[in-house]
């Protein structure tokens, strides 16, 4: 009963880590935007960069990973457990895309889910990160590289003997799909916003 106990209090507060809305209060602070006002009115790192700069993006960015790798790799110094590191993991992203803090709204999970998977399957994420990047270089879509990024995860994750954290990999599929819905509407539509557009170049 500790134990249990001593588990959901972990999860809990990995969640309310990942609930930390850091795209809102990078902006309010920094620029004086609402992104839930403005741009594609979300608080993650793409639209904080869209209406205050590449700098705070890249800053809410960095900030929106950490609520994934920290709660991991401090789970990992209480159990070694695949299953409680996984919720773990779990528990931090579903904070960031269903934040208290937000009336249960949030962002789309990808930074975070970067952050997770940066600490539990390094080289699967590595090479899911690479492709991530190509498909952004060569499409000029951020929501393209993300939805690839989780889309070739779970078969780099199985290709490396990581089957622990498969069905984790496989749940965030469906939760990140489910979360870029109007991106790939708009991808389908070719109506999508394209980084390079909107940098000028």
């Amino acid at each position: 009963m500790t134990v249990f106990l001593a588990c959901t209090v972990w999860l809990g507060l990995s969640y309310v880590i990942g609930s930390v809305p850091f795209g809102l209060i990078v902006a309010k602070i920094w620029c004086g935007e609402d992104p839930r006002e403005s741009g594609s009115q979300n608080p993650g790192a793409t639209n904080v960069a869209r209406l205050c700069g590449l700098r705070f993006g890249l800053a809410t960015f960095f900030l929106d990973l950490g609520k994934g790798f920290v709660p991991v790799i401090l789970g990992m110094t209480l159990s070694g457990s695949a299953f409680f590191l996984s919720l773990t993991g779990l528990a931090a992203i579903l904070g960031h895309m269903y934040s208290v803090f937000l009336s249960w709204k949030g962002g789309k999970g990808v930074a975070t889910t970067i952050g997770v998977f940066a600490a539990l399957t390094p080289t699967p994420f590595f090479w899911s990160l690479l492709l991530c990047l190509f498909c952004i270089w060569l499409t000029g879509y951020i929501s393209a590289g993300s939805l690839t990024l989780v889309l070739i995860l779970p078969l780099f994750i199985l290709l490396s003997g990581a089957i622990a954290f498969l069905p984790l990999s496989l749940i965030i599929l469906v939760l990140v799909f489910h979360k870029h819905r109007g991106n790939i509407l708009r991808l389908a539509k070719g109506e999508e916003h394209s980084w390079r557009q909107e940098r000028g170049t």
